[in-house]
């Protein structure tokens, strides 16, 4: 069947655009949330006006909220776009845009008459937002230009300065550009909010920000401009009702009360089970559904959020941090001293206005048709631009039906289990002539929520999920001959069709390989270890002999073993590092040892040990042809009889002169 691609209308263009955006501000912002958690505490128990107020333990407030806070922002959007490098890069150059905005307002301040009010600090929340990911990015682009080219002993060498040199450039960008930018918008941004305080158009801001959420546009506003915006006003007031704008549990609780007594069919069942999610759990994307089975009830969320602001707004409240997720309980934790009572106040009267209003819509709605949930539910997954679980277990969807476009492999490394592990499915999955579905591997800390399957051991799939919760998610213990594969591509064929012709391999994974990542050297036909730490040991100590890794990363590989089994299948482990010692590695190189009379390993008997240093992607495709061969029964005999390291290069596809 032919298939059309149209494009996308401008209206969805720009709101997918702006959706990207707000996810970037929320991904970096998210993460860090326990941060602002612990300063609110900070502030609530010891500044003067706090509970239990300490002079000595106050101080620890101004430095976390003007350089520790940014910085950690800024160091998650650089992990964000070029890992650990990145991050690090992005944040010194933070550190750049923190010192000139200081000495900007240092300099104001002095030209000021005597006894005027002078100018505080500006927290550079926008600014890490901004140098974070640009460093990175920055970075990343510089390290490509030079990929390769770099003489081997001298990787270190360069990779070290050239990170050093671009986090030093980037913070004078940051000194002189970023700091005046941001103190430009935040003064701007600060005269918006005073006038719509001063002149109680506060609650205006509902207009936008309630339909915003329904259509997954909050966070461009929350995190973008709110978030950062309540974190100043928080530090010098206490307290900041900008938090409350997007986070009250009001209107939502409101629509699925006023379903539950009101509604019809299975919108009206799942309701209250919705209601203790939202309004406890804090999961308000559960209440998105059903405002789009029936959109007039944007009006009613509308009132509700105006109404809870202008509570707020006439009680004077506010919360000391961000109160995520947005649960009553995460609300009431954040509340400032003097604010219990408007808050409660607020959200009872914007639950009670929203309640109402979606009541009488609902009543006039005389059609026989109760709306579809589970149409709605889809609805709000395009919007969002990924699966819901939360809002698919409403209409029993679970994983959901859809194509699968995305398969992740991950470990705890990212660089050995899963790159094997990946290269097995991966040649599955394309024999099935499934071309359009990607099969990558990925350390669990990478994993993000935006895959449709992740496969990982069975020993890591919980942790797994609570990095990629909307995914589906298959356990393994075997990977190179698990059952579970077959079952992936019957899968694929449910949901994609019956998929196409095989696909060849491409030449990158069959030709040949470099020799360099396995040197003769590396090889050992007799190895004389008789346990499997034993084993780890005599594989690890190849690696540090060819100069690939330092000796702690030899305990980094005991260490991972120790986690979670490397045992591979067939006969074969494959032992590295933790994803943490990957500074201990040099250059990426591979060792090979063979045990005639065969290891136990945790119960299953192993023949071959390889073990792996990796700084890069290089030896990905080397892993596959390993993998290839031991999934052949052939090769591995010729593996057993092999009486010379040449005989085992070339059946791993590679002779290496000499």
């Amino acid at each position: 069947m032919a298939s059309t691609t149209h494009a996308a209308p401008g209206g969805a263009s720009v709101r997918v655009r702006v959706q990207k955006f707000g996810t970037a501000m929320s991904n970096m912002i998210m993460p860090n949330i326990p941060a602002l958690i612990a300063w609110g505490i900070l502030t609530a128990l010891f500044i003067p006006d706090g509970w239990l107020p300490n002079a000595d333990l106050a101080t620890l407030v101004g430095p976390t909220i003007h350089y520790l806070l940014p910085l950690v922002i800024a160091y998650t959007g650089g992990r964000m776009v070029y890992d650990a490098r990145g991050g690090v890069v992005g944040a010194f150059a933070t550190m750049g845009a923190i010192a000139g905005s200081d000495l900007l307002i240092a300099n104001f301040n002095a030209t000021l008459p005597e006894g005027s009010s002078e100018l505080g600090q500006v927290h550079m929340f926008l600014g890490a937002m901004i140098l974070g990911p640009l460093s990175a990015w920055v970075m990343k682009r510089l390290d490509a230009l030079w990929d390769g080219k770099v003489k081997p002993g001298f990787e270190m060498l360069v990779n070290q300065f050239s990170a050093g040199i671009t986090a030093f450039l980037m913070a004078l960008v940051g000194f002189y550009g970023v700091a005046r930018l941001v103190n430009a918008v935040m003064d701007a941004a600060s005269s918006i909010v005073e006038t719509l305080v001063d002149n109680n158009l506060l609650p205006l801001t509902s207009v936008l920000i309630e339909p915003a959420k329904v259509f997954f546009l909050n966070n461009a506003i929350n995190h973008g401009a709110l978030t950062p915006l309540g974190i100043s006003e928080a530090a010098e007031n206490g307290k900041s009702v900008l938090f409350l704008l997007e986070a009250n549990p009001g209107p939502g609780l409101g629509i699925l009360l006023a379903y539950t007594f009101f509604g019809k069919g299975l919108a009206k069942a799942s309701a209250p089970g919705a209601a203790v999610i939202h309004f406890l759990g804090g999961i308000h994307e559960i209440y998105f559904p059903y405002v789009l089975m029936k959109p007039k009830l944007i009006l009613a969320v509308i009132a509700g959020g105006a109404t809870g602001v202008g509570v707020n707004v006439l009680f004077d409240t506010g919360l000391r941090a961000p109160a995520s997720p947005g649960s009553i309980i995460a609300v009431y934790a954040q509340t400032a001293r003097d604010s219990y009572v408007g808050v409660t106040l607020a959200v009872a009267a914007s639950a009670a206005v929203t309640f109402a209003v979606a009541a009488f819509l609902l009543k006039l709605d005389k059609s026989d048709d109760e709306g579809d949930l589970a149409a709605a539910t889809a609805k709000m997954e395009q919007h969002k631009g990924k699966k819901s679980s939360v809002a698919s277990a409403l209409t029993g969807a679970g994983g959901g039906t859809g194509a699968i476009h995305s398969i992740v492999f991950a470990c705890d490394a990212g660089m050995g289990s899963s790159a094997m592990g990946a290269s097995v499915l991966r040649k599955k999955v394309q024999a099935a002539g499934f071309s359009d579905v990607s099969v990558t591997n990925k350390a669990i800390s990478n994993l993000r929520d935006d895959v449709d399957l992740v496969v990982s051991h069975q020993d890591l799939t919980d942790r797994a999920r609570q990095r990629s919760g909307s995914a589906l998610h298959v356990s393994v213990d075997n990977f190179m001959q698990s059952p579970a594969y077959d079952e992936i591509v019957d899968l694929l064929r449910q949901r994609n069709g019956a998929g196409g012709a095989p696909t060849p391999a491409s030449a990158e994974e069959e030709g040949a390989l470099g020799g360099a990542l396995l040197a003769r050297e590396s090889i050992v036909l007799d190895g004389t270890a008789r346990t499997r730490d034993d084993a780890i040991t005599e594989a690890g100590r190849l690696l540090v002999a060819a100069g690939a890794a330092e000796p702690a990363y030899v305990e980094a590989m005991h260490e991972r073993e120790a986690s979670v089994s490397t045992f591979m299948g067939n006969g074969l482990a494959i032992p590295h590092g933790t994803n943490e010692a990957k500074s201990s590695v040099h250059r990426t190189a591979i060792s090979l040892v063979r045990y005639s009379d065969g290891l136990d390993w945790k119960g299953k008997q192993v023949r071959f040990v390889v073990g792996i240093a990796a700084v890069g992607k290089d030896h990905l495709k080397l892993l596959g042809r390993i993998a290839e061969v031991f999934l052949d029964d052939d090769q591995v005999a010729r593996l057993e009889r092999a009486s010379t390291t040449d005989e085992v290069l070339e059946v791993l596809g590679q002779v290496q002169p000499a």
